[in-house]
């Protein structure tokens, strides 16, 4: 395997995570229902950015099946990140918050 692609892979999962950790981060602070959502979302995003690979090399799976299932995770992650931006969600009054 090429050091570069693992590099490239592991700095966009690094960035993923970072991303979803801090939208969860928001959904704990502030209670904000579409944050936990775009969590959810790129943590999917992250996984499936690099899951090709390690299904190909690793566990020995076709080419085929690994980008099947690799393309599915993005896809999913993109429709919870779609869901968090046109879901309909109850309001909170101001300065409501779950905790």
């Amino acid at each position: 395997m090429h050091i570069e692609l693992v590099i490239a892979k592991l700095v966009t999962v690094g960035l993923g995570l970072i991303i979803a950790v801090k939208a969860y981060q928001g959904y704990r602070h502030y209670g904000s229902e579409p944050m936990r959502y775009v969590a959810i979302g790129f943590l999917f995003i992250s996984v499936g950015s690099v899951i090709e690979g390690i299904l190909f090399d690793v566990v020995g799976f076709s080419i085929f099946l690994a980008g099947t299932i690799q393309t599915s995770l993005v896809a999913l992650g993109m429709v919870v990140v779609l869901y968090s931006l046109y879901g309909q969600f109850p309001e909170r009054p101001v300065g409501e918050t779950e905790r």
